[in-house]
């Protein structure tokens, strides 16, 4: 049977590792066991917090468009039940922006609602 040499096989797997880590502090960017474990958790935080982002998202896009409709004589839960049963289908995202960048649009689509 041939030998077989694995040196620069495992050199390159660890120089991609090493390069994965470029930037974490103390053994977790020299020590190949170590920087394997910091990728793996890396890996499960990226992946968790891609999942918080959206949830994120959704209670920046409710604290906008309760800001503006306060002054307009709603609360955000009564205009959110008003726009079910009027039949009006806007997603949060597209309120918040309206109700940040055209506060009068936004205004219009309360009185709408009334």
């Amino acid at each position: 049977m041939t030998r077989v040499k694995r040196g620069t096989t495992s050199a390159k797997t660890r120089r991609n590792v090493l390069a994965q880590v470029k930037g974490y502090r103390f053994g977790r960017s020299k020590k190949e066991i170590q920087a394997n474990d910091a990728i793996a958790h890396a890996g499960a935080y990226a992946f968790a917090h891609r999942r918080d982002k959206k949830n994120d998202f959704r209670r920046l896009w409710t604290v906008k468009i309760n800001a503006a409709i306060r002054p307009l004589g709603f609360s955000y839960s009564k205009f959110i039940d008003a726009l079910k049963k009027k039949n009006i289908i806007l997603d949060r995202k597209i309120m918040a922006d309206l109700a940040e960048n055209n506060p009068e649009t936004f205004a219009n689509l309360v009185n709408e609602v009334k």
